[in-house]
Order: structure tokens, then sequence, then C-alpha cells
């Protein structure tokens, strides 16, 4: 694979942008694809200008020597061909207490429902334990009507931590906003051979 590979599981692979993920990738952020209907769609659409701002800073990563340690974000691709499928990322909820919340986008419908979320999150998840070991918790955050990223949370045993009720409007609808989490002992304890090798185990 052309981009420095971070973590790699059964199918997928978190890596590095590549120059190649550039073009699929300005396909997949503009309007119109159903994934942005998942994804905060209450948080509204950026501008052109805003587009073309992400998408600059996405050009600038690519092959860059600069980028975080650990990374801050990272592609999604398919093992076999190097397909982009998605991206991982994380954000500081609370660097005080060490306390990391996880996003993850799988662009194509298509791919949905087959539990490349699950490995995607999964050795996101891993990564960021195994990289920032003073870190103590994970979180995610999402919405009552992303019913699959709910059931993607609990498969990886996130719990449900906080719940705030007609806290998100989505076209003139309330929906809740939710936050799951899960500690460190506690992603040790389900994953004790690490979370790639049970995954494996599950794939077999």
């Amino acid at each position: 694979m052309e981009g420095a590979v971070c973590r790699r599981g059964v199918r997928l692979a978190l890596r590095d942008w590549t120059e190649r993920d550039l073009p699929t990738l300005e396909s997949w952020l503009q309007p119109g694809h159903a994934w942005q209907d998942l994804d905060g769609p209450y948080f509204g659409r950026p501008s052109s200008e805003e587009l073309e701002r992400v998408l600059e800073r996405y050009r600038n990563a690519v092959g860059s020597a600069r980028l975080a340690v650990p990374r801050r974000e990272l592609a999604i691709a398919r093992i076999e061909d190097d397909r982009l499928l998605g991206r991982v990322n994380r954000y500081w909820q609370s660097r005080e207490t060490h306390w990391l919340s996880l996003g993850i986008t799988i662009f194509d419908p298509g791919q949905w429902g087959r539990a490349l979320g699950f490995e995607a999150l999964g050795l996101w998840s891993e990564y960021v334990l195994d990289k920032l070991p003073d870190v103590i918790r994970l979180d995610l955050r999402t919405w009552s009507g992303n019913e699959r990223m709910i059931r993607l949370a609990g498969k990886l045993g996130y719990v449900e931590e906080a719940r705030f009720r007609k806290a998100r409007v989505v076209e003139g609808e309330y929906y809740d906003s939710v936050g799951y989490g899960i500690l460190r002992e506690e992603w040790r304890e389900r994953y004790p051979d690490g979370f790639a090798a049970d995954l494996a185990r599950m794939l077999d």
C-alpha cells in the first residue's frame, strides 16, 4: 500500500492519505451523499469555500513530513486493492483528564452492513489507546437517528453514558444527542489478545 500503514486488520488498513485518494475524497465530500445524512447533519453543509479549505488540508497532508504523531486522522483503505473507503479521526474532549472522542465515516453506502465500520473503528480505538498511554477513556458522539453508529458502539463494547433528549434537529424533527464511552481497562478486558487478533477469530 502506498500510504504509511498505522494499523492493519483482516480486510482493512488505517493509513496515511495518498495522492490517489484525492479525487475519490473530493467526490465523496461533495453534497448529496447518503453518509452526510447521518454524520452530524444538524451542523449543516459546508459552503463551497469551506469545502475547498478542507480539501486543501488533505492535499497538504499527502506526503507531509509534519503529520501528527500519533495521527489525528487516517484513511480507511481496503487491503486487497488499497481502495479508499472512509476515514477515522480523534479530537479532545478534555486534555486535562486525557479524554478523547473518536469519529468514523464509511463513504459508500454499498459498503455498509458488512462490519467494515466495526473493523475500522476497532482498529482505530486500539491504535489510539496504544499510542497515547495517558488516555484513560474513549468516547463516541452521535444522535438517536444514527442507528448504525449506535449499534456499532454497542458491538465494540462502548456503553451509553449520556443522553440529551430532543437536543438535535434534523429535517425539522427533534432527536436525542447520545454519547458512548469505554475505559482503557474495559477495552483490554474485552480484547485481551488485541482487537486485530480477536477480529481474525470472529471473521474466520
